[in-house]
């Protein structure tokens, strides 16, 4: 597709150019500006953090309906509770690589490991801390501190906490609006159960979650269990969840770990069971961020700039008067009265009575990605009607009469448009693994390994011929998918044949 003369005009750059293309919207669009002294901490604009604000309300929502409570841990973490994060992880990290239960081992068999990439703080005022502390990257060394206040018998569990907070991680890497930076809002549930058993059913709770969630952003997602070399070692298994971005790269929005009572066990976290005997938790974590704002905008936007999914759109209607030297006040009276209806029906509507021209107000609120401009202009009022224009295409008329019933089909049809070409780029870039054959450790292709696709294949080999994939397509295994092939296919390496689905592509 070629590049928009329009936008050509208005100094957009292309969305093939998405390297580009990105940074641009997301300061245009007026949701962050990264011109904040500290590299990597954008400061929220209010029509960004507005989107933010209305994604945390769906998480909410969905936190409420799955009998979830919310708290608010402190900012601050003493040095010693990393210390003892860092002896399980590396002792997790230790166990898995040596292929025996972590009972075995002595927690402090190896300390090192886990990267330290925090902020900390050192001094208060002038005085010098006994004991450092550390602003936040996750919260398990805070919450688990707490967890064995909280829980003393089975009436106790499901524990059922979630906060959202920012986290600090000293990104090394080129930071990126809401993809990489180095204060994230950051989204975290928390739980503990009885068992394995208990625990199980909270990952796949979380996983519907997910799915409510998606289908509000409008953003189709791989949904794979990661490969144990790609596992946090703090836990059992994790479950990620991936958009495909436009240039054909996966970025993680979303996961999932079981944990099982690896963690109970180094904070001793315990309850009594009906016989009186003392039994570990099992726990899991599902956790969100801000990348979820930088897939919306990735994924939606094009070269007029932002489409905003409804649900979370800070402004779901505009309205713009278009006033002439006659009836300029009959017209701009209708359109205050349009848009007191339409808020009291619940729609998010706004006024644009600026002294400029329409056609900058049009460029303004499509760059933002207000999914639906209503216009009214002296003809239109003597029709009784006004001109409703999508922000994904197409502009027709529509009588005053029942318009609150009219906007919100609009609104709806917006929303499935959205995820009609959301599905089409999705599987436009899922495909296949080519034919090849094996020389020696290296695969050569029949055709030319593609870093801006998503590869699918059936797997049932060893972690060996899985690093040999990797290193001969120069991709990464996202993992299994959690939808299995109908039948047996064999597996690409061994011939076995297996219903494992594996997803391999290139990472953000």
């Amino acid at each position: 597709m070629g590049k928009n003369p329009a936008a050509a005009n208005r100094g957009i750059p292309s969305k093939e150019d998405f390297k580009e293309w990105y940074p641009f919207i997301v300061e245009a669009a007026e949701l962050v500006d990264k011109r904040y002294p500290i590299k990597g901490m954008d400061v929220w604009r209010p029509y960004g953090w507005k989107t933010m604000r209305l994604i945390d309300d769906l998480t909410h929502r969905e936190m409420e309906r799955t009998d979830h409570e919310e708290v608010n841990f402190p900012l601050l973490i003493p040095e010693d509770l990393l210390d003892k994060e860092n002896k399980l992880v590396s002792l997790l990290k230790l166990a898995r690589e040596k292929g025996v239960d972590p009972s075995e081992l002595r927690m402090d068999d190896e300390v090192g490991g886990f990267a330290k990439e925090v902020y900390w703080i050192r001094h208060a005022g002038e005085t010098e801390l006994d004991k450092p502390m550390f602003l936040r990257p996750t919260s398990e060394t805070a919450m688990y501190t707490m967890f064995p206040l909280w829980i003393r018998s089975h009436a106790d569990l499901p524990l059922k906490t979630y906060q959202m907070v920012n986290t600090f991680r000293y990104e090394t890497k080129q930071t990126r609006s809401f993809i990489r930076v180095r204060e994230i809002h950051f989204f975290e549930a928390h739980t503990a159960h009885i068992d394995e058993e208990d625990a199980t059913r909270q990952i796949n709770q979380d996983l519907e979650i997910v799915e409510n969630l998606m289908k509000d952003l409008k953003l189709p997602v791989l949904i794979s269990k990661r490969p144990v070399w790609d596992t946090f070692p703090g836990a059992w298994y994790t479950i990620a969840i991936d958009v495909i971005m436009p240039d054909g790269r996966t970025l993680q929005v979303a996961s999932v770990h079981h944990y099982r009572d690896q963690w109970a066990r180094a904070f001793d976290v315990t309850y009594e069971d009906t016989s009186g005997e003392q039994q570990y938790v099992h726990q899991t974590t599902y956790g969100m961020s801000e990348r979820l704002l930088g897939a919306i905008v990735a994924s939606h936007g094009d070269d007029r700039g932002l489409i905003m999914p409804p649900a979370v759109a800070p402004i779901q209607v505009i309205v713009i008067p278009i006033l002439s030297k006659d009836g300029s006040e009959e017209v701009m009276s209708k359109a205050e009265e349009i848009v007191s209806e339409l808020k009291s029906s619940g729609i998010r509507t706004k006024l644009d009575s600026r002294a400029i021209r329409p056609g900058q107000k049009y460029y303004d609120w499509e760059i933002k990605g207000v999914p639906l401009r209503i216009e009214i202009g002296p003809r239109d009022l003597a029709n009784n009607a006004v001109m409703c224009a999508k922000r994904t295409g197409e502009k027709t008329s529509q009588s005053l009469d029942g318009l609150v019933d009219a906007v919100q089909n609009q609104l709806e049809t917006i929303g499935d448009e959205m995820m009609s070409n959301s599905l089409e780029h999705f599987n436009s870039h899922l495909q296949n693994l080519p034919s090849f054959t094996v020389d020696g450790n290296n695969l050569q292709f029949s055709e030319p390994i593609q870093t801006n696709k998503v590869y699918e294949f059936a797997f049932a080999g060893n972690d060996a011929e899985a690093e040999m994939i990797e290193k001969s397509t120069g991709l990464s295994f996202l993992g299994d998918s959690t939808k299995l092939y109908d039948k047996e296919q064999p597996c690409i390496i061994t011939g076995t044949l297996t219903t494992r689905r594996i997803y391999l592509a290139k990472a953000y």
